[in-house]
């Protein structure tokens, strides 16, 4: 099956629509070669827990895939390419006094169209910081959580999932925002806002690939149609990233039901053809995919090698 609305010869999607990610990877990777297509985490019922107490009175934990930045592992950006050394396989917390310093080098945001300069893109502690100065949030929790990017489905929910919970109650937090930024990422803190809705925590994801989301099962989702890399607001944008965070709240205090998604209304104002590039493989040719299938590889060493410390 190819993506939805796609041009066979270029692969192209309605500009007004959301990429449809999960068959533009599977053609991806299966032009690169891999033949067994991944399987994506799926669930039938989602669990979902109403705010308990009004925003104003809310203690939010701030979830990102983003990892915190490490001199000695080459090049994390901004404009760095993906890159296996960065990526780290635990859970992490770090406090929200001060600002850190995260990178997303590690995953499979849209380079073409994201160079990862404004760390507000993907990283919402200003934004959610604002909310709480102008009186719509209680609080944002002591410390934000870093949630490792792991193709296991079994890993995620049997390691991850329940150390972030833990780590998020013993915080206070009695809701949490979720950012990831590439297409796994989608699928990890989904399955992190499971396991945080089933222990009494509410939850928004704030992403960019809608379908993967509502795939495995969201209990909310708050949906940007931007590049990957860029859920929390346009970059170099304070304002779009205050809004998008003021959306997020909106969203936790007025679903009713799992499976809620609320779009920002906020439209990307780069380059308009980044839904026709990623990861297309009609675009390129045998060389390129060769070449792509190398690299990806070495940095699946790369990551094999940090793992292994």
């Amino acid at each position: 099956m190819s993506d939805l609305n796609a041009s066979p010869e270029t692969g192209a999607v309605d500009p007004d629509a959301p990429l449809p990610y999960l068959a533009r990877i599977r053609d991806y990777y299966l032009a690169l070669g891999y033949d067994t297509p991944y399987r994506w985490a799926h669930y039938d019922a989602t669990p979902f827990q109403p705010v308990t107490k009004p925003l104003g009175e809310t203690t939010l934990s701030i979830i990102t895939t983003a990892a915190p930045y490490l001199p000695d592992r080459g090049d994390q950006g901004p404009g760095a390419p993906y890159n296996g050394l960065a990526k780290f396989f635990s859970v992490y917390s770090q406090p929200t006094a001060t600002e850190p310093d995260l990178r997303i080098s590690h995953i499979a945001i849209d380079r073409d169209h994201t160079t990862a300069e404004d760390q507000g893109s993907y990283f919402p502690l200003r934004a959610f910081q604002a909310q709480v100065e102008a009186g719509r949030l209680g609080a944002v929790a002591p410390r934000f959580h870093g949630l490792p990017t792991n193709r296991s489905h079994r890993i995620t929910l049997e390691e991850y999932c329940p150390e972030l919970v833990a780590r998020c109650v013993e915080d206070g937090a009695n809701a949490a925002v979720l950012v990831p930024n590439c297409p796994v990422c989608h699928q990890s803190v989904t399955l992190a806002a499971r396991a945080l809705e089933e222990a009494g925590i509410a939850t928004v994801v704030m992403g960019c690939a809608r379908d993967i989301v509502e795939h495995v099962g969201v209990p909310r989702l708050l949906f940007s149609d931007f590049p990957l890399g860029n859920a929390a607001g346009r970059p170099n944008d304070p304002g779009s990233q205050i809004a998008t965070a003021g959306f997020a709240l909106d969203l936790l205090e007025s679903a009713e039901a799992p499976g809620t998604v609320l779009q920002s209304p906020l439209k990307w104002q780069g380059a308009p053809d980044w839904k026709r590039n990623y990861s297309n493989a009609a675009l390129l040719s045998a060389e390129e995919l060769a070449a792509r299938r190398l690299a990806f590889d070495q940095v699946k060493v790369e990551a094999s090698k940090v793992r292994d410390l």
